[in-house]
């Protein structure tokens, strides 16, 4: 079984929470619409977003340790994330799974993964070599070919126990406690250095979503698309990583 893992940032550090719940939302239906049903997802969060979407494969773990604060926004974020990863981490243990994979909560994800590691339960993992980018409104995404994995989040599918996780978990640590879990374009090496060489996925794996003004690290910088790896976001594309247009979508729920 794969188990996904979200941890979503608080309302409290939030720039919009609605717009927060928004993506989440998207995100959540992306995961959850994988062709088999061999999966679960785990959501860490201190407030339990409002959404309609429901999923008898969705579990909402609530957390109890504080969230960030203005001190230092990024780098406190970051551990955020890293000590709510963890908490999912741990917490899967429960459903047996034989890999995991951590998502952010803006990012979209392909149908077909769930299928594809339970045709392969003995397998290190897998890191999404090659993915896609997308700006929110547009009518493109664009092919990321070679490490994706290092530009986004939503990258690493690693067999269970090689997260390595502590016998006594700590949630009150700083940013080097929660480093594994957090620095994903580095996981790869980790691995391979301990003699764990993980491959490439072999078909693209996630949508990474751009500037969206909730991003923890400003990732307008790579807004700069080459136009020969640009692709329509047609129906296909849609279908299989469950994106759509927000703006469309609520103009469409308030007609």
């Amino acid at each position: 079984m794969l188990v996904f893992v979200i941890p979503l940032k608080s309302a409290k550090v939030s720039n919009s929470w609605e717009r927060v719940t928004q993506l989440f939302e998207r995100c959540i239906k992306s995961v959850c619409n994988q062709t088999s049903p061999n999966f679960h997802v785990i959501v860490v969060c201190h407030e339990k977003p409002k959404i309609e979407f429901t999923h008898s494969h969705i579990t909402y773990l609530t957390v109890d340790f504080s969230p960030p604060n203005e001190t230092n926004p990024v780098a406190k974020g970051d551990t955020d994330k890293g000590r709510k990863i963890l908490k999912g981490l741990i917490y899967a243990q429960q459903f047996s799974p034989t890999h995991t994979m951590a998502i952010d909560a803006d990012d979209c994800v392909s149908k077909k993964l769930a299928q594809f590691i339970q045709q392969h339960p003995d397998s290190d993992g897998w890191v999404i070599n090659k993915g896609y980018k997308y700006q929110e409104g547009s009518k493109y995404v664009y092919i990321k070919r070679r490490n994706f994995y290092k530009m986004c989040g939503s990258c690493n599918i690693i067999r269970y126990d090689l997260n390595y996780l502590p016998e006594s978990a700590e949630y009150n640590r700083g940013y080097g406690y929660y480093r594994y879990y957090i620095d994903h374009g580095k996981v790869r090496d980790i691995l391979e250095n301990k003699g764990k060489a993980i491959k490439s996925l072999p078909f693209p794996g996630a949508v990474y979503i751009l500037d969206t003004g909730e991003n923890l690290f400003d990732n307008s910088k790579r807004l700069k698309f080459n136009i020969f790896n640009r692709k329509l976001l047609n129906q296909s594309v849609k279908d299989e990583f469950g994106l759509y247009n927000l703006q469309q979508s609520q103009n469409i729920c308030q007609v």
